[in-house]
Parts: structure tokens; C-alpha cells; sequence
């Protein structure tokens, strides 16, 4: 059965916010009918590259006057929360992209607005939706109890050159620590570890973390700013995961088209292919299966429950607290 488009806004027009809203022009599934952010000169920018599509400098005036039922929340993060409490207090949905906020307590108050299986909160991740990943969680579901998941995310060096540079843990690792969570079907760690390490100014290069589940398994995290100038233009990721007679790897990042010239190139780092025409990828999943959400198709997903963000949010606040002691 064919169902009525979804009619979405988008908040916030960074580089994560303005592939979101490539993405939706592309979708069958979705139809883009606002743009917010603050900035006018943003804004119009977006619509340069997004032409007949309205947008506000306002969220309050645009759920007044935009067509929008459903809205994508890919502003700063210390916006998120307040933003996703005017959406959801208007009757919106809302796929809200991670973290959640920039604490726990903070994230704590949109408890109240949302049901424990609520159509109007989902959170984004879209790792959770990357092809080979659903593979692999398939494959691992099918056996018995995960011994070892090792999972490793090394970026550019140029990543400390952001002001405030972001801490490793909060800005990749994050990824992993959800994917952690499908992979043990939700378990709470009964042990955590972690290690950071400090290059000049005080700024963090490297964060290493470990879990203990209850079933005896151990998950292992490396998060970094390191990868020299000679190697992708965004690093590179590897999962690797081992049970008793079975194991499985993956290499998400870069994907595997290499390009020669004059030097060495990946052109396609991430499974994101924000095609206004027909996009296709992990984000274009993860907006498909918003999309389905909000029709009541499909139920929020585990791992993009409100419920599972927060659960990873303590994690993190644990993490940091253990490594910074």
C-alpha cells in the first residue's frame, strides 16, 4: 500500500543538517517542506542549493506557518532539547539526531513528553542503518553469546583544529557504544574502563574505553584523532566481533572505491549518498524508516528509542567520569 508522503522540516543547515535535507529531496517516502536555522545568510544559502523550498529563522513561527507533520533536529546540541520540547509539545515527530544533549540531566527532561514505544521520538543513528552492519547484527543474532566485540574509529589529526575540539568518546566512539548496545541486545555493563590521552593544550587525541556485559562478554573501544594527512579524508572504521567458533569483521569507512592520480583518494568515506534525486545509503535508510514511523508502519526501532539513547548517554557520562579520574 502506498502511503501519503511525509511532509518534514528540517532545524539546523550544517553540513549534517543540509545532508539531511538533500537526502529527504530525494526520497519518495518524504517530501522537504521547511528549512530553520538561525542565520539568514544559512538559510539562504540552503535554498540555493534547495530552491522553492520555504524556510525561517524562526522554529516557533515556522511550526505556526510551515505545512511540516513531521521535523529532523541536526542543530548545535545544546539546542536539542528545547527544540524537541516545542516540536513534540506542538504534536510533532521528531527524529532527533545525537547526542541527545550535552548531559544526562539535560536529557532527562524529555522524559515527560515521551512514550516508552512513542511514534513521535526517534533518535538518530545512522550506523544503525549502514548495510553492512545490519548484516552483521543479523549474522551475530543468529549465534550465542558474543566473547569479544573490538571496535576502532581513527579520524584526521585536522579534527583538533575545531573550537572547542570535541573529546574522541562524545564525537566518534558514541557510534561503536551504540552499536555495542544492538550487538548485546541491550545488556547493561556491569564494569566500565576507560583512558584518555592528552596532547598539548589539554586537548584530548585518543579515548579508550571497555565494557563487561553480565554474560561474561567484553567489548573493546578505540576512538582517535590521529590518521595522517596520506590516509582517507576521514579515517577509518573497523568492527570485529568473535564467539566461541564463529566471528565477523567489518570495514564501514572508507567504502571500498579507491581513486589514483596524482595521489591516493576514497571518494565515497561514508555509506551517504545525498542525491536530491535518488538517494540511497545509511541516512536515507534511517529517513525511510522515520518516515514509516510516523505513518505507524514500523514501531522506533531498537538502538533509536529514546529509552536506548539515554541508556548509552549514562554510559558515556561513566565513561568520562572513569577516565578522568
Amino acid at each position: 500500500m502506498t502511503q501519503t508522503p511525509v511532509r518534514i522540516g528540517v532545524v539546523g543547515l550544517g553540513d549534517f543538517g543540509l545532508r539531511h535535507a538533500k537526502t529527504l529531496m530525494g526520497l519518495g517516502e518524504a517530501e522537504l517542506v521547511a528549512l530553520v536555522t538561525r542565520s539568514q545568510e544559512t538559510l539562504e544559502s540552503a535554498q540555493l542549493q534547495l530552491p522553492d523550498i520555504r524556510g525561517w529563522t524562526n522554529l516557533e513561527t515556522a511550526i505556526k506557518e510551515s505545512t511540516a507533520e513531521a521535523w529532523v533536529v541536526a542543530s548545535a546540541t545544546h539546542v536539542h532539547v528545547a527544540q524537541t520540547q516545542q516540536l513534540l509539545t506542538a504534536g510533532k515527530a521528531v527524529l532527533l539526531e545525537k547526542p541527545v544533549a550535552t548531559d544526562l540531566s539535560e536529557a532527562e527532561q524529555l522524559r515527560s513528553l515521551v512514550a516508552d514505544r512513542s511514534a513521535h521520538l526517534m533518535i538518530g543513528h545512522i550506523v544503525l542503518f549502514n548495510s553492512e552492519f545490519q548484516e552483521l547484527l543479523k549474522l551475530v543474532h543468529q549465534q550465542k553469546e558474543i566473547v569479544f566485540l573490538d571496535c576502532v574509529r581513527h579520524r584526521p589529526a585536522l579534527n583538533l583544529q575545531r573550537s572547542p575540539p570535541e573529546n574522541p568518546l562524545h564525537l566518534t566512539m558514541v557510534h561503536d557504544l551504540y552499536c555495542a548496545q544492538a550487538l548485546f541486545g541491550g545488556a547493561e555493563p556491569d564494569h566500565f574502563s576507560a583512558q584518555v590521552h592528552y596532547m598539548e593544550g589539554h586537548r584530548v587525541d585518543l579515548a579508550t574505553a571497555e565494557l563487561r556485559f553480565p554474560s561474561g562478554g567484553l567489548a573493546r573501544f578505540a576512538a582517535s584523532y590521529l590518521t595522517p594527512p596520506g590516509m582517507p579524508g576521514d579515517g577509518f572504521d573497523r568492527m570485529e566481533v568473535f564467539g566461541h567458533s564463529w566471528s565477523g569483521r567489518i570495514h564501514p569507512n572508507p567504502r571500498p572505491l579507491e581513486w589514483y592520480d596524482n595521489r591516493a583518494r576514497w571518494p565515497m568515506e561514508l555509506e551517504i549518498r545525498d542525491n536530491p534525486l535518488a538517494a540511497t545509503g545509511m541516512l536515507a535508510e534511517e529517513l525511510r524508516c522515520f518516515c514509516r514511523v510516523v505513518r505507524g508502519v514500523e514501531a522506533v526501532p531498537t538502538g533509536a528509542r529514546y529509552k536506548d539513547a539515554m541508556q548509552v548517554q549514562r554510559w558515556l557520562a561513566e565513561l568520562e567520569t572513569v577516565a578522568m579520574t
